[in-house]
Protein backbone atom coordinates (compact mmCIF):
# COMPACT_ATOMS: atom_id res chain seq x y z
CA UNK A 1 0.00 0.00 0.00
CA UNK A 2 2.83 2.23 0.87
CA UNK A 3 4.31 2.62 -2.74
CA UNK A 4 1.14 2.66 -4.45
CA UNK A 5 0.19 5.42 -1.97
CA UNK A 6 3.64 7.66 -2.38
CA UNK A 7 2.76 6.88 -6.64
CA UNK A 8 -0.59 8.53 -6.05
CA UNK A 9 1.52 11.43 -4.58
CA UNK A 10 3.91 11.82 -7.22
CA UNK A 11 1.06 12.20 -9.97
CA UNK A 12 -1.31 14.50 -7.73
CA UNK A 13 0.66 16.11 -5.72
CA UNK A 14 4.51 17.06 -8.20
CA UNK A 15 7.11 17.79 -6.16
CA UNK A 16 5.90 16.64 -2.51
CA UNK A 17 8.30 15.12 -0.56
CA UNK A 18 7.12 12.42 1.31
CA UNK A 19 8.74 12.34 5.01
CA UNK A 20 6.57 9.71 6.25
CA UNK A 21 3.45 7.32 6.36
CA UNK A 22 1.81 5.99 8.93
CA UNK A 23 -0.55 3.48 9.01
CA UNK A 24 -4.01 5.31 11.15
CA UNK A 25 -6.01 2.13 11.59
CA UNK A 26 -9.27 1.29 9.21
CA UNK A 27 -12.57 0.34 9.38
CA UNK A 28 -15.37 -2.23 7.73
CA UNK A 29 -15.00 -0.02 4.70
CA UNK A 30 -11.76 2.10 4.71
CA UNK A 31 -7.72 2.23 5.69
CA UNK A 32 -6.78 5.68 6.01
CA UNK A 33 -2.83 6.70 6.50
CA UNK A 34 -0.94 9.71 7.70
CA UNK A 35 1.49 11.64 5.42
CA UNK A 36 3.99 14.07 6.77
CA UNK A 37 1.75 14.87 9.48
CA UNK A 38 -0.47 16.72 7.49
CA UNK A 39 -2.44 14.66 4.92
CA UNK A 40 -4.76 11.89 5.44
CA UNK A 41 -5.27 9.50 2.55
CA UNK A 42 -8.22 6.92 3.13
CA UNK A 43 -8.16 3.84 0.93
CA UNK A 44 -11.37 2.29 0.13
CA UNK A 45 -11.27 -1.26 0.93
CA UNK A 46 -14.30 -2.37 -1.92
CA UNK A 47 -12.81 -4.81 -4.45
CA UNK A 48 -14.46 -3.82 -7.32
CA UNK A 49 -12.39 -1.18 -9.13
CA UNK A 50 -15.25 0.64 -10.64
CA UNK A 51 -17.17 0.69 -7.68
CA UNK A 52 -14.35 1.58 -5.63
CA UNK A 53 -13.69 5.01 -7.95
CA UNK A 54 -17.25 6.07 -7.45
CA UNK A 55 -16.98 5.78 -3.85
CA UNK A 56 -14.40 8.23 -3.48
CA UNK A 57 -15.63 10.19 -6.21
CA UNK A 58 -18.89 10.41 -4.33
CA UNK A 59 -17.49 11.13 -1.13
CA UNK A 60 -14.85 13.95 -2.59
CA UNK A 61 -18.41 15.88 -3.79
CA UNK A 62 -19.73 15.08 -0.62
CA UNK A 63 -17.40 16.69 1.30
CA UNK A 64 -17.69 20.20 -0.45
CA UNK A 65 -21.23 19.63 0.17
CA UNK A 66 -20.84 19.49 3.78
CA UNK A 67 -18.30 21.62 4.53
CA UNK A 68 -20.95 24.65 3.42
CA UNK A 69 -22.99 23.05 6.01
CA UNK A 70 -21.45 21.86 8.94
CA UNK A 71 -20.80 24.38 12.16
CA UNK A 72 -17.84 21.74 12.77
CA UNK A 73 -14.67 21.64 10.75
CA UNK A 74 -14.85 18.78 7.74
CA UNK A 75 -11.82 17.39 5.95
CA UNK A 76 -11.38 18.96 3.00
CA UNK A 77 -10.33 17.32 -0.35
CA UNK A 78 -6.61 17.54 -1.36
CA UNK A 79 -6.68 14.94 -4.43
CA UNK A 80 -8.90 12.12 -5.34
CA UNK A 81 -7.24 8.98 -7.01
CA UNK A 82 -10.46 6.74 -8.23
CA UNK A 83 -8.90 4.47 -9.95
CA UNK A 84 -6.99 3.63 -6.49
CA UNK A 85 -9.67 4.38 -4.95
CA UNK A 86 -7.90 6.67 -2.84
CA UNK A 87 -9.07 10.31 -0.92
CA UNK A 88 -6.88 12.68 0.51
CA UNK A 89 -7.67 15.36 2.84
CA UNK A 90 -5.95 17.91 5.03
CA UNK A 91 -5.44 16.36 8.23
CA UNK A 92 -7.74 18.13 10.96
CA UNK A 93 -6.78 18.78 14.83
CA UNK A 94 -7.32 16.87 17.23
CA UNK A 95 -7.52 12.99 18.14
CA UNK A 96 -10.58 10.55 17.69
CA UNK A 97 -12.59 10.49 20.77
CA UNK A 98 -12.45 6.72 21.10
CA UNK A 99 -8.58 6.75 21.65
CA UNK A 100 -8.71 10.05 23.54
CA UNK A 101 -11.12 10.20 26.27
CA UNK A 102 -11.94 14.49 26.65
CA UNK A 103 -11.52 16.02 30.44
CA UNK A 104 -14.82 16.86 30.16
CA UNK A 105 -17.64 14.94 27.82
CA UNK A 106 -20.31 17.52 28.87
CA UNK A 107 -18.44 20.18 26.89
CA UNK A 108 -19.11 17.97 23.52
CA UNK A 109 -23.26 18.25 23.43
CA UNK A 110 -23.71 21.63 22.22
CA UNK A 111 -21.61 20.96 19.10
CA UNK A 112 -22.23 18.29 18.69
CA UNK A 113 -26.04 19.20 19.33
CA UNK A 114 -25.69 22.50 16.76
CA UNK A 115 -23.94 20.09 14.19
CA UNK A 116 -26.74 17.43 14.19
CA UNK A 117 -29.51 20.01 14.07
CA UNK A 118 -27.66 21.57 10.64
CA UNK A 119 -27.58 18.06 9.17
CA UNK A 120 -31.19 16.65 9.96
CA UNK A 121 -32.48 20.25 8.65
CA UNK A 122 -30.69 20.12 5.45
CA UNK A 123 -32.80 20.10 2.51
CA UNK A 124 -32.76 16.21 1.69
CA UNK A 125 -33.68 16.81 -2.01
CA UNK A 126 -29.89 18.80 -2.36
CA UNK A 127 -28.22 16.37 -0.12
CA UNK A 128 -29.94 13.25 -1.96
CA UNK A 129 -27.51 14.13 -5.11
CA UNK A 130 -24.50 12.66 -2.74
CA UNK A 131 -26.39 10.23 -0.93
CA UNK A 132 -28.27 7.22 -0.90
CA UNK A 133 -31.31 6.49 1.11
CA UNK A 134 -30.45 3.96 3.56
CA UNK A 135 -33.62 3.00 5.17
CA UNK A 136 -33.59 -1.18 6.46
CA UNK A 137 -36.96 -2.25 8.20
CA UNK A 138 -35.94 -2.42 11.99
CA UNK A 139 -37.03 -6.32 12.08
CA UNK A 140 -33.76 -7.13 9.99
CA UNK A 141 -31.47 -5.19 12.17
CA UNK A 142 -32.50 -6.91 15.16
CA UNK A 143 -32.17 -9.91 12.93
CA UNK A 144 -28.47 -9.16 12.39
CA UNK A 145 -28.19 -7.83 16.04
CA UNK A 146 -29.04 -11.39 16.98
CA UNK A 147 -26.43 -12.93 14.44
CA UNK A 148 -23.83 -10.76 15.86
CA UNK A 149 -25.22 -11.49 19.68
CA UNK A 150 -24.55 -15.34 18.60
CA UNK A 151 -21.15 -14.93 17.41
CA UNK A 152 -19.84 -12.50 20.49
CA UNK A 153 -22.31 -14.42 23.57
CA UNK A 154 -18.85 -16.18 25.11
CA UNK A 155 -17.55 -13.24 25.81
CA UNK A 156 -19.90 -11.42 27.19
CA UNK A 157 -20.47 -11.33 31.23
CA UNK A 158 -23.26 -13.59 32.36
CA UNK A 159 -25.46 -10.34 33.83
CA UNK A 160 -24.81 -8.81 30.82
CA UNK A 161 -26.34 -11.83 28.95
CA UNK A 162 -29.62 -11.84 30.34
CA UNK A 163 -30.03 -8.11 29.77
CA UNK A 164 -28.85 -8.59 25.81
CA UNK A 165 -31.03 -11.28 25.68
CA UNK A 166 -34.18 -9.83 27.06
CA UNK A 167 -33.59 -7.07 24.47
CA UNK A 168 -33.32 -9.51 21.63
CA UNK A 169 -36.56 -10.90 22.42
CA UNK A 170 -39.16 -7.66 22.14
CA UNK A 171 -40.15 -6.45 18.84
CA UNK A 172 -38.52 -4.01 16.64
CA UNK A 173 -39.87 -0.50 17.00
CA UNK A 174 -42.10 1.18 14.64
CA UNK A 175 -40.31 2.24 11.17
CA UNK A 176 -39.58 5.95 11.63
CA UNK A 177 -41.53 8.02 9.55
CA UNK A 178 -39.00 11.02 8.68
CA UNK A 179 -35.86 10.55 6.93
CA UNK A 180 -33.24 13.29 7.30
CA UNK A 181 -29.62 13.91 5.77
CA UNK A 182 -27.19 12.09 8.27
CA UNK A 183 -23.87 11.34 9.11
CA UNK A 184 -24.93 7.76 9.73
CA UNK A 185 -21.75 7.03 11.36
CA UNK A 186 -21.33 9.19 13.93
CA UNK A 187 -19.49 7.13 16.28
CA UNK A 188 -16.53 8.59 18.63
CA UNK A 189 -14.21 7.41 16.65
CA UNK A 190 -14.85 9.51 13.75
CA UNK A 191 -15.25 12.70 16.35
CA UNK A 192 -12.12 14.74 16.80
CA UNK A 193 -11.74 16.36 20.08
CA UNK A 194 -9.21 18.24 21.95
CA UNK A 195 -8.79 15.95 25.46
CA UNK A 196 -7.55 18.92 27.06
CA UNK A 197 -9.94 21.78 26.07
CA UNK A 198 -12.93 19.15 25.58
CA UNK A 199 -13.34 20.94 22.46
CA UNK A 200 -15.01 19.43 19.12
CA UNK A 201 -12.15 19.70 16.16
CA UNK A 202 -13.90 17.97 13.53
CA UNK A 203 -15.80 15.80 11.92
CA UNK A 204 -14.37 12.58 10.03
CA UNK A 205 -15.56 9.91 7.53
CA UNK A 206 -18.83 10.42 5.50
CA UNK A 207 -18.72 6.94 3.94
CA UNK A 208 -21.63 5.93 4.74
CA UNK A 209 -23.71 9.15 4.77
CA UNK A 210 -27.22 9.12 3.87
CA UNK A 211 -30.69 9.81 4.10
CA UNK A 212 -32.08 7.53 6.95
CA UNK A 213 -33.62 8.33 10.48
CA UNK A 214 -32.17 10.84 12.47
CA UNK A 215 -32.76 8.50 15.99
CA UNK A 216 -29.37 6.71 14.55
CA UNK A 217 -26.94 9.64 14.57
CA UNK A 218 -28.23 10.81 18.11
CA UNK A 219 -28.13 6.97 18.85
CA UNK A 220 -24.39 6.76 18.20
CA UNK A 221 -24.09 9.39 21.22
CA UNK A 222 -25.99 7.79 23.52
CA UNK A 223 -24.04 4.36 22.78
CA UNK A 224 -20.55 5.82 23.13
CA UNK A 225 -21.17 9.55 25.63
CA UNK A 226 -23.43 8.08 27.54
CA UNK A 227 -26.76 8.89 28.81
CA UNK A 228 -25.99 12.65 30.24
CA UNK A 229 -24.29 13.93 26.95
CA UNK A 230 -26.81 12.42 25.15
CA UNK A 231 -29.86 14.55 26.76
CA UNK A 232 -27.49 17.96 26.58
CA UNK A 233 -26.79 17.27 22.97
CA UNK A 234 -30.37 16.66 22.62
CA UNK A 235 -31.29 20.72 24.68
CA UNK A 236 -28.82 22.19 21.51
CA UNK A 237 -30.48 19.72 19.12
CA UNK A 238 -33.28 21.56 16.94
CA UNK A 239 -34.62 18.28 15.48
CA UNK A 240 -37.51 16.59 16.77
CA UNK A 241 -37.10 13.48 18.91
CA UNK A 242 -40.54 12.25 20.18
CA UNK A 243 -40.74 9.15 22.45
CA UNK A 244 -40.71 6.90 19.37
CA UNK A 245 -37.80 8.66 18.31
CA UNK A 246 -35.70 7.89 21.74
CA UNK A 247 -37.39 4.37 21.75
CA UNK A 248 -35.54 3.84 18.37
CA UNK A 249 -32.02 5.77 19.64
CA UNK A 250 -32.16 2.92 22.01
CA UNK A 251 -32.90 0.31 19.73
CA UNK A 252 -29.73 1.27 17.33
CA UNK A 253 -27.71 2.00 20.12
CA UNK A 254 -27.82 -1.69 20.99
CA UNK A 255 -27.74 -3.00 17.64
CA UNK A 256 -24.80 -1.16 17.03
CA UNK A 257 -22.86 -2.10 19.91
CA UNK A 258 -23.24 -5.61 19.21
CA UNK A 259 -22.30 -4.98 15.46
CA UNK A 260 -19.01 -2.90 17.26
CA UNK A 261 -18.29 -6.17 19.45
CA UNK A 262 -18.46 -8.68 16.57
CA UNK A 263 -16.75 -6.85 14.46
CA UNK A 264 -13.83 -6.37 17.07
CA UNK A 265 -13.39 -9.82 18.13
CA UNK A 266 -13.53 -11.05 14.75
CA UNK A 267 -11.14 -8.89 13.33
CA UNK A 268 -8.99 -8.06 16.11
CA UNK A 269 -9.64 -4.43 16.43
CA UNK A 270 -9.58 -4.63 20.35
CA UNK A 271 -10.67 -0.87 20.30
CA UNK A 272 -14.00 -1.84 19.25
CA UNK A 273 -14.64 -5.22 20.90
CA UNK A 274 -13.14 -3.75 24.25
CA UNK A 275 -14.91 -0.24 24.10
CA UNK A 276 -18.39 -1.95 23.36
CA UNK A 277 -18.44 -4.67 26.09
CA UNK A 278 -17.38 -2.28 28.79
CA UNK A 279 -20.58 -0.41 27.17
CA UNK A 280 -22.89 -3.22 27.54
CA UNK A 281 -24.26 -3.13 30.90
CA UNK A 282 -25.07 0.75 30.47
CA UNK A 283 -26.75 0.99 26.82
CA UNK A 284 -28.86 -2.73 28.04
CA UNK A 285 -30.10 -1.15 31.15
CA UNK A 286 -34.10 -0.88 31.14
CA UNK A 287 -33.57 1.64 33.42
CA UNK A 288 -30.98 3.98 32.67
CA UNK A 289 -32.53 7.24 33.02
CA UNK A 290 -35.85 6.62 31.83
CA UNK A 291 -34.47 6.49 27.71
CA UNK A 292 -36.34 3.23 27.18
CA UNK A 293 -39.62 4.91 27.07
Amino acid sequence: MTERLIRALARHLPGYAVGSVVPLGEGQDNAAYEVNGELVVRQSKVDDSVLRGEVVRREAALLAAVSELSPLPVPRTVFVDEEAGLLAYGKLPGRPLNLHPVRDPVRLAAPLGGFLSRLHTAPVERMHAFVPHDAFPLSDLLEEAEGHYRQIATHVPTAARRLVEGFLGTAAPAEPGVLTFCHNDLGSEHVLADAETSTVTGIIDWTDAAIADPAYDLALVYRDLGSEVFERTLAHYQGRLDDAGHERVVFYARCALLEDVAYGLHTNARSYADAGLAHLARVFSRNEDGLTR
